[in-house]
């Protein structure tokens, strides 16, 4: 079932949307050669604290998972697509890192996730964000009232066909509300005018995930967590939590 927000709900998640931006530009900043992942996770509980906010990722255990998640952040770094779980590797020079972290305010959640490069970066690693950003901007701009979920499917898709990268299948957005994962899904990839139509108050995750080789393959690591790329090449993930309104897309993540 999609539940319809009002606009104070949507108030409150902005709320928990404007901590999940703040977390994400601390991790960010923090991430420099020789800093570990779990020093990253550190920084980002620092500000959910600050904020009195908690973390919906911490201790959550879906149906696929053999274990709680141990961390308020997923950090996946090269070939890791999504779900990385933060340890004590140290960071290195040219590491594409993708950043993953939600929070709980007030009832509400929120969602947002970011990719960069930690010191030099590869052209093609440059490449591959911009096109994901491109594709998140492409998503939010069909996230309006008359259009259907298959519209932000089709205009994420072309995005990341169009550059030639691939695309994990099965794995997407998703709504968001009194809790980080709510119906209805929002896949990567569709056709548009299909799916159900989009309507004021309905709040979105919208997440775009791209395989640099253009290969869709990816398995998941021994950790039962992470998705990691079957040939080896890197990934980057990048989202943000958006509302429908009448009067356009609102993204309530914005850093």
């Amino acid at each position: 079932m999609v539940e319809l927000k009002t606009e104070k709900s949507i108030d409150a998640m902005h709320a928990a949307g404007q901590v999940v931006a703040r977390a994400l530009t601390a991790a960010r900043e923090a991430a420099r050669v020789g800093v570990t992942v779990l020093e990253l996770d550190e920084v980002a509980r620092e500000v959910l604290r600050d904020a009195g906010a908690t973390s919906p990722f911490l201790g959550y255990r879906p149906s696929f998972a053999p274990t709680p998640f141990p961390a308020v952040i997923c950090a996946s770094v090269n070939d890791a697509i999504v779900h990385g779980i933060p340890t004590d590797y140290r960071l290195r020079d040219g590491d594409l890192l993708s950043v993953d972290c939600g929070a709980e305010l007030d009832g509400w959640a929120s969602d947002s996730a970011i990719s960069f490069v930690v010191g030099s970066p590869r052209p093609a690693d440059l490449r591959l964000i911009e096109t994901a950003e491109r594709a998140l901007a492409a998503g939010i701009a069909a996230a309006v009232v008359g259009n259907r979920i298959g519209d932000i499917a089709h205009a994420v898709g072309r995005a990341c066909r169009t550059a030639g990268y691939g695309i994990p299948q099965g794995f997407g957005g998703h709504g968001v509300g009194r809790r980080m994962h709510e119906d209805p899904e929002v896949p990567n990839e569709g056709r548009p005018g299909r799916g159900l139509p989009l309507r004021a108050g309905m709040v979105l995750a919208i997440e775009p995930m791209l395989i640099a080789s253009g290969k869709d393959g990816y398995h998941e690591a021994p950790d039962g967590w992470t998705l990691r790329t079957d040939d080896g090449s890197r990934a980057a993930h990048v989202e943000h939590t958006v509302a429908i309104t009448e009067s356009g897309p609102r993204i309530l993540t914005a850093r």
